[in-house]
């Protein structure tokens, strides 16, 4: 029974080149028949970057590899050409406006030319965070994708295709020379270390477009051991900056100056200025009061001996 259900396969010879030429029959297919069709494009609108489309029913077998050579030459021509402008524009420290491409759990994607960038969190302007300090960075990011940002190029490394740029730098240069010492900002307190705290500064148009550090000194009269004991991310305060590096990018801002030392307020209310007397004022002799128990003590002195005179009187 093995041998009857077997049949022999069919002759070539039933297949004759007119069959062989003729057309399959159509058959419905729920997917295209040829999943690599895909539309052609010319050399040179190609190199060219317009992408026009080339004649549908042109033969992609009339693309030969010496065809083909020019289009890659191009576009590696291309990317070397924007790593270098990118090199040039670290060095000039220009401030690009640059698209964003999209955002991730690290940062924003930025488009330079035919490269792509990055921009991480931290190196962004504190003026988007700033806007609602409750949302979290990456919510923030998102509302970023599709709009531009100002940016400085912060690293540049070709062979490892890492393209970094910094938003802060780029407010640095724009907002820098508002600032003067002495000068008191509304701010928000962000991010809280062992040595201090940053807190954004509040410019007139109502964005925190640079940050400054309090030292840990110059959080409060009283001791501070814990930063977090007096300053958390998100809090309201006030500074004044005390000082600023304009080659390193820092501002150094104090809360305590803003305040009364508690130590000259208790000597104050302990030895009160009465309303005749005056710092230039010279006290005669008659006029000072000597500690209670003095005399006493200038008493006992002069009986003792080697001691044969005592100012008391």
């Amino acid at each position: 029974m093995l041998a009857a259900s077997l049949k022999p396969a069919p002759s070539l010879a039933a297949f004759s080149p007119s069959t062989r030429r003729s057309p399959a029959p159509s058959v419905a297919f729920p997917f295209p028949a040829r999943l690599n069709q895909r539309p052609l494009f010319s050399a040179a609108a190609t190199a060219e970057g317009t992408g026009a489309p080339a004649s549908q029913g042109e033969d992609s077998s009339s693309f030969s590899s010496a065809a083909a050579a020019p289009i890659d030459e191009a576009r590696l021509a291309q990317f070397a050409a924007d790593w270098e402008a990118a090199r040039a524009d670290k060095e000039q420290g220009n401030i690009l406006t640059l698209p964003v491409l999209r955002a991730n759990s690290g940062g924003l994607i930025v488009k330079f030319n035919s490269l792509q960038g990055f921009v991480p969190n931290p190196l962004l302007s504190p003026a988007h965070w700033c806007k609602d300090p409750k949302r979290p960075i990456q919510d923030v990011t998102k509302d970023l994708v599709g709009t531009s940002i100002s940016v400085k190029v912060s690293e540049v490394n070709e062979e490892q295709r890492k393209l970094v740029f910094t938003e802060k730098d780029a407010s640095w240069s724009k907002y820098s020379s508002q600032i003067k010492i002495g000068d008191i900002y509304d701010g928000i307190v962000g991010s809280g270390f062992h040595y201090g705290a940053f807190v954004h500064l509040r410019f007139p148009d109502g964005l925190h477009h640079l940050t400054g550090l309090v030292h840990i000194s110059e959080v409060s009269w009283d001791l501070v051991q814990d930063v977090q004991d007096f300053l958390n991310e998100g809090d309201a305060v006030k500074v004044i900056v005390v000082n600023i590096d304009m080659e390193k990018s820092r501002i150094a801002l104090s809360i305590r100056q803003l305040e009364e030392d508690p130590l000259l307020e208790t000597l104050d209310k302990v030895i009160p200025l009465e309303a005749d007397q005056s710092p230039d004022h010279i006290m005669s002799p008659s006029e000072v009061e000597l500690l209670p128990g003095l005399d006493g003590i200038c008493n006992e002195l002069l009986q003792e001996d080697g001691y044969g005179f005592c100012f008391c009187d």
